[in-house]
């Protein structure tokens, strides 16, 4: 049987592509270094490193799919940059990091990025209290949000600390029904790694 080129040639393209392009195991136990940046956790529990980045200064891991639970964490993200890749920057610029934050400006950026990438229709903090993050001082915060046409809600917890002009943060996010509360405890196990 004769196979077409342009069918090997796709076998091939796919076949070579770099390991780091899909999705990583990222076993229990093993230090894990995030998006290139000094921020490092120790994962208590087996997660899975999504390949697609949601940011420049961004990585995704889950458990079950990022639409039942994800962590997504945002490591220094410096002045001036945008949490998420911009999708609409001349009609819809997205806010930016600034150097002069504060700690509890970081869920007003969280907010007003999800109305824009995530087309939120709802977006609420219900409370945020001072936190060590990796030894720094931070914020600790949870939210609640509802896509636009998507009745689902999802709660969300996060950290974040503002480290030598740069944001890190670790959100984590599944639906309220059932997912979030199964897995909240891994995501502060996991949190509870954080080092610099």
């Amino acid at each position: 049987m004769k196979i077409p080129y342009r069918f090997a040639a796709a076998v091939l393209v796919v076949t070579s592509a770099p390991a780091h392009a899909g999705n990583r195991l990222m076993p229990a136990g093993t230090p894990a270094q995030i998006a290139g940046t000094p921020l490092s956790v120790t994962p208590p529990i087996d997660w899975n490193r999504l390949g697609l980045r949601p940011g420049k200064f961004a990585e995704t891991w889950t458990l079950d799919g990022d639409r039942l639970n994800k962590v997504v964490f945002f490591s220094g993200v410096p002045a001036g940059s945008p949490l998420f890749r911009e999708i609409d920057r001349k009609n819809r610029p997205l806010p930016t990091v600034s150097a002069a934050m504060l700690a509890t400006d970081i869920p007003v950026l969280l907010e007003s990025s999800y109305r824009i990438v995530m087309d939120t229709a709802l977006f609420q903090v219900d409370a945020m209290a001072p936190a060590s993050v990796g030894g720094h001082d931070g914020l600790r915060f949870s939210y609640s949000c509802t896509r636009q046409n998507d009745e689902l809600r999802r709660k969300g917890e996060g950290r974040a600390a503002l480290v030598g002009g740069k944001l890190y943060m670790m959100l984590y996010e599944a639906p309220a029904l059932h997912f979030y509360d199964r897995n909240v405890e891994d995501f502060h196990k996991l949190a509870d790694t954080v080092k610099f």
